[in-house]
Order: C-alpha cells, then structure tokens, then sequence
C-alpha cells in the first residue's frame, strides 16, 4: 500500500477514534449559551478538543513507543501511575457516559424502560463484544462513521442557513476560556495519548514502513483529522448559536435532538439516533477493551486478567451508567481539572525537539503543573474559602487555567540553566 493511501485511511481511522458521542453532544450546547461569542467558543474549544489532541498524535509519531513511554522522561514510576489514572478516568467517566447518551437521545422518547435496565443490557452487550473481539466492530466503524458525517453536515447545512432569530447575549464570563474547559469533556487529549501508541503498533506491524515513513504518515493523518474535527465542531457550535435565540432547552442531548428534528424531521432524528447508539458502543468497546488491555500487559499477558477487567470495567459502566449526561458529565469536571493540565504539559513537551525536552525539563515542568492545578480542582472537594485567597494570587486561576504561566516559565527557565551549564562546562 502506498504512503498517500496509508495517510488517508490512518486520517478516517483517527477521525472514528476521536469522534464518539460525547463529542456530538457538546458543542451545539456550547455554542447556544454562547450566542454572539460564538467565534471565541470555536477558538477555544479548538485549542483543547482539536489543537491539542493532534500534537499527541504528532509526539507519538516522533516519540513512536507506548502510552508508557509518553510520561517515561519524568519517571518511570510516574509514567505508570499516569497511565493508571488515565485508564481509570476513562473507564469510569467517558465509557458509561455512551450508556446515558444512547438513553437519552435512543430509547427514552421512545421506550418506557429505566435508564438501569438500559445500561445492563448496554454493557452486557459490551462485554460479550470486548470477551470475543468481534469484526463485526470494524465492518460497523468502516460505514458508521461517514454516515454520521453525512447526516451531521446536512444538519448543520440545513439549520445555519435557514431563516433564524437574533442570536442571544453569551452567558459566560470569557467565552474563550469556557471553549477550552469545555473541551476538556471530550477526553480527546487522553485519547491522543493513548490512541497514538495504537497507531504506532499497528503500522509497526505492518512491517512495511520505516521510523520516517511512519512518523510522515501519522503526522499528515493527524492533521487530516484534526481539519476534519475542526469543521464539524465548528459547524456544531455554529448551529447552537444561530438558535439561541429561538430554543429553550435544559441540556445537551435535549438540544441536539431540536435541532436535528427541526432540520431532519422526525425519520432523520430517529436515524441519528440509531447511529449515535452504534457510536456510543464502538467507543464503549474500545475503551473496555483498550484498558483489559493494559492490565493484560501489566501482570505478564495473563488471559484471566484481561476477563476480570473486562467484566469490572462493564460493572462499573452499570452502575454510572444510568444516571444522567449532565450529572456524569459534571462529576468528570474536578478529575478532568487535574488529569487534564498534565496530559497537556506531557504533549507539548513530547512535540518540542529533543534539546528543549530534557528529563529535567519534565520533570520540572510536570511537578509545576500539578502544584498549580490544584487550586483547579479543589474548589469541587473542598470549602470556596480556603481556596479563592489563593486563585485569586495566580494569574489565571480563576478561568481554571492557572497552571499555564508558571509551566511556561518554569519550561524556559530550565532550559536557559541547561543552556547556560552547557556552555559554562564546555569553556
């Protein structure tokens, strides 16, 4: 197979990754409580649900190892229990959210049956599909996913260009900062991280490419998809926005479903609705089956691990699984504000070149971000008292982002010192 083609079936392939249901719901919601700040919600919401999940992708084709080796520079004890923690967020979190979208928007304006009984049956399904391993998921992922393309574009074609009210005055503080966080709920950095490593074994197994075939072909594909994502986030938003001023919802799948029947009608919305169930359970699947897989790897390919974790990691979707989108979506805000700073520092790092990447510079940089962090996520376990005195002395810190300026410094200071060492050991 030649490179060109190689590109652009890793380009579709990383598209299907990144784009689950989660990333359908979130921004027509965004995008209507943004109103007229639309473009600033775009703006940010890229930053962190598009720019960043693609320069994952880029460290892997340069880095070309394991999630493992992602975090190794810092240690080889972090490196493990990142992964860890990464795997735990995204079976806990992302994975049982499919459950709650797919009964939101497929069965509860159809069924009457409790959101319990529904995710039982959803992850039972599941588990059979992760014990088995299933073709029938590629032969579903292979036509799935241009379908909901189809079926997105013609909503959002439809809907943008129809005769609307005035948009609505945005209801945050900073739109900009609001499409960053936001993005965040699309757990696309931490999919970055870990389905750069798959990339990276399945063309390696290949056998057909070299180190530079490899990391030319991940790198273009990377940015295919990141284009790709951009112009359906985009459209999204754009769409919630122009119908901010004549809907009144309560939340995002109740929107989703509007504005897909007001452009579809009721026979398109029950088609999306199917195809966004199929989504859901692809990536309920893949995640499952990603995470047996790394408990696998971790106690020597043990074949009874893999099963134990994979029935733990459907217990676990079972239980969060029926609640609500909202109340999920909610819950995962204080573990993303700690995960995610991180996940973010261990990208950039891995894309810059080796000179300015040292293991001091990870290690540094890394322990910065965890420190000024905290007072991001800590206001969700902990009294508003004990930590407004101290967001209010970080720059930043109240638009949740107050690790960014002293990584930042703390990266270019170390680098100057090694710079300065260099030179003074040389003379």
């Amino acid at each position: 197979m030649n490179n060109s083609k190689q590109t652009f079936i890793t380009a579709f392939a990383l598209f299907s990754l990144f784009f689950g249901a989660g990333n359908l719901i979130l921004p027509p919601y965004l995008g209507y409580n943004a109103g007229e700040d639309w473009i600033w919600v775009i703006l940010g919401f890229a930053v962190s649900a598009v720019v960043i999940p693609i320069l994952a992708i880029y460290g892997h084709a340069r880095l070309q190892g394991t999630m493992l080796d992602f975090a190794s520079k810092v240690s080889p004890g972090f490196a493990l229990i990142f992964s860890i923690l990464v795997y735990i967020i995204s079976i806990s979190l992302p994975s049982p959210r499919t459950a709650s979208v797919a009964y939101e928007m497929v069965v509860q304006p159809y069924f009457d049956i409790s959101s319990l009984w529904l995710s039982l049956i959803y992850f039972a399904f599941v588990l059979l599909f992760v014990l088995n391993r299933s073709k029938i998921l590629n032969f579903i992922g292979r036509f799935l996913t241009p379908l909901i393309i189809i079926i997105l574009l013609c909503i959002i074609g439809i809907g943008v260009f129809s005769d609307v009210e005035p948009m609505r005055a945005s209801i945050f503080d900073n739109s900009f900062t609001e499409g960053i966080l936001e993005g965040y709920q699309t757990f696309d950095a931490i999919g970055g991280v870990v389905v750069g490593g798959v990339l990276v074994i399945s063309l390696t197994l290949q056998g057909n490419y070299n180190y530079d075939e490899k990391r030319s072909i991940i790198a273009k594909a990377g940015l295919i998809a990141g284009l790709g994502l951009l112009l359906i986030y985009g459209g999204l938003i754009a769409l919630g926005a122009v119908n901010s001023g004549t809907l009144v919802v309560e939340n995002r799948t109740q929107l989703l479903t509007l504005l897909s029947t007001e452009t579809l009608g009721e026979i398109g919305n029950a088609f999306l609705g199917v195809l966004v169930a199929l989504a859901c359970f692809t990536t309920a699947v893949g995640i499952v089956t990603g995470t047996a897989d790394f408990v696998k790897g971790l106690v020597g390919n043990s074949e009874k691990a893999y099963k134990i974790m994979a029935v733990a990691g459907c217990a676990i979707g079972v239980v969060v699984g029926q609640f609500d989108v909202h109340y999920i979506i909610n819950v995962a805000v204080p573990a993303l504000m700690f995960i995610y700073p991180i996940t973010i520092v261990l990208i950039f790092l891995n894309t810059l070149p080796k000179k300015y990447s040292s293991k001091l510079v990870f290690r540094a940089v890394t322990i910065v971000t965890i420190l000024f962090s905290i007072p991001d996520f800590l206001p969700f376990i902990a009294s508003e008292e004990l930590i407004t005195p101290i967001k209010e002395l970080v720059p930043f810190s109240k638009y949740s982002l107050g690790w960014v300026l002293p990584a930042s410094l703390v990266m270019i200071l170390v680098n100057v010192f090694q710079s300065i060492s260099t030179k003074a050991i040389s003379n």
